[in-house]
């Protein structure tokens, strides 16, 4: 390997390198920096980048699999084939469920803003139950429905939004 410019990184200086295969290594202090490949390909060592501020994100994921943005809801695992809780981790997705059974919200789990849809793919109405949500409002109306719940049409969908931990305005296909 041959130094090109060496300085001491203890004190913020930089190492900038040539390797065996041709390419250009900018080292600094706690052996971050950057290599840029002979083909002229930068790979960044060891930095923590942040959030970008700018550029283009069509491409990334946020754990690998669910792209970042409104370009999918991704579903929650398979099909549900009986009575489901919904849980912190749907929040941003949709449930579907299969063949039978309800769907239970349940108090003082999501943060205001949580949204989570449901699929009722079955050829029968599903009932939805609040457990402890002191306020349900059908979207476009002012009654309260906590303590009747709400039913999903056949093949229909919905969508339930947390303004509160409390309170939700559920929309979409209902009985």
């Amino acid at each position: 390997m041959a130094t090109i410019l060496n300085a001491d990184t203890t004190t913020g200086g930089a190492i900038i390198t040539g390797d065996a295969s041709g390419s250009l290594v900018l080292q600094g202090a706690g052996n971050t920096g950057i290599t840029i490949s002979s083909a002229g390909v930068p790979t960044l060592v060891t930095p923590i980048l942040g959030t970008p501020t700018s550029g283009n994100l069509t491409t990334c994921t946020a754990d690998g699999t669910n792209k970042i943005g409104y370009l999918n809801i991704p579903q929650v695992g398979s099909a549900k084939v009986a009575s489901y809780t919904l849980a912190v981790g749907d929040v941003g997705k949709f449930v579907v469920l299969g063949t039978s059974g309800t769907i239970v919200i349940p108090a003082s789990v999501f943060a205001v803003g949580d949204a989570i849809s449901i699929f009722n793919n079955t050829a029968a109405t599903i009932a939805c139950t609040c457990s402890a949500i002191t306020t349900v409002y059908k979207g476009g109306t002012d009654t309260n429905i906590s303590s009747t719940g709400f039913s999903i049409t056949t093949r229909g969908v919905c969508t339930i939004l947390f303004v509160t931990t409390t309170t939700v305005v559920i929309t979409g296909n209902l009985a």
